[in-house]
């Protein structure tokens, strides 16, 4: 029986091409203070990365103008977003959609990866653990949003979730179907 293609959704070209005048500073100190504010939350993703805890990444969202250098810090993460290739012992690259769609269990990793979705280049035992980190974890990256958002986290999480209904990007963690 044949598995069904998965279909990721892209950032459209015209809104990836509006990205690139972004300045890169300020959106690499709000996700510096994100990250950090995740670490307080789940001490545990950090701590499972074990010997890796210190290895720079490369998170590559193939369809935006720029790169995602993390370097987890030992707990204490600092995310760097530059143009063109960027720094990082491990690279991980493929559409926006899937990068996020494996934070929040919505995607197979395996399955992107030998579908040629997600490329995974350099120390390939740090991207592993990386993975398996955040699988632990069980993130929800819309909660964490909402959670720092104060007062207005609910009307936060409410448009998260109408972004994620129209554009089909996972922005939050799936329920189970059929868990025991």
């Amino acid at each position: 029986m044949t598995q069904p293609t998965l279909t990721i959704p892209h950032v459209p070209q015209l809104a990836a091409r509006a990205l690139r005048g972004l300045p890169l500073m300020p959106l690499s100190f709000s996700l510096t203070a994100y990250a950090r504010k995740i670490a307080v939350q789940h001490p545990g993703l950090f701590r499972r990365l074990g010997e890796h805890d210190h290895t720079p990444f490369v998170l590559d969202p193939t369809d935006l103008p720029f790169v995602i250098e993390l370097q987890p810090g030992g707990g204490k993460p600092k995310i760097r977003v530059v143009r063109g290739t960027g720094r990082g012992e491990a690279r991980i690259a493929g559409p926006l959609a899937a990068l996020l769609g494996l934070v929040h269990g919505a995607y197979d990793g395996d399955a992107l990866f030998f579908s040629r979705d997600l490329v995974i280049e350099g120390d390939t035992s740090a991207a592993l653990a990386l993975r398996n980190a955040v699988d632990d974890a069980e993130l929800d990256l819309s909660e964490e949003v909402a959670r720092i958002s104060g007062p207005l986290g609910a009307y936060v999480q409410k448009a998260l979730a109408f972004a994620e209904a129209r554009t089909g990007v996972v922005l939050s963690r799936q329920e189970e179907l059929g868990a025991w």
